[in-house]
């Protein structure tokens, strides 16, 4: 679960109408996506993702305890430790690194799974990013 909020403030953020499962299977026909399925993908998380930049409270955080988001952290190059922050730059060369396997290099070499769910998954986390304005993300184990 991905939550935004102020300091002990915590909303959860289960408004949207994606998710990693639900994006691969509606938009990813090949393994790994073409970059064409990673496009509608985009767009179509982008519109959800939108929706809801008006609920964002002003210096919100993003963090989560997701141990899927703790794996995206990991294959990025970030140490094994109880919490992680994971900056917008470190998120996007990864999906940098997805991008290249979509072009055909094998995702063994880039470090990075091969399940569609995976892409999906970063792909949103990025959406979220990017539109909603949040530089890094809290990544914590849960209690």
């Amino acid at each position: 679960m991905v939550f935004s909020g102020v300091k002990d403030r915590l909303i959860p953020l289960q408004i949207l109408n994606i998710g990693s499962d639900k994006t691969a299977a509606d938009y990813f026909h090949h393994q790994p996506p073409t970059p064409d399925e990673m496009e509608n993908a985009i767009m179509a998380v982008e519109d959800e993702v939108i929706r809801i930049r008006a609920a964002i409270p002003e210096g919100a955080q993003l963090c989560t305890n997701d141990l899927s988001i703790r794996d995206i952290a990991i294959i990025a190059g970030l140490a094994e430790q109880p919490e992680l922050t994971m900056s917008l730059d470190t998120m996007e060369r990864t999906f940098d690194r997805l991008a290249a396997v979509m072009l055909g290099r094998p995702a063994a070499s880039e470090g990075i799974p091969e399940e569609n769910s995976f892409a999906a998954r970063l792909l949103i986390l990025r959406e979220f990013m990017h539109h909603l304005g949040f530089p890094d993300i809290a990544i914590v184990t849960k209690d």
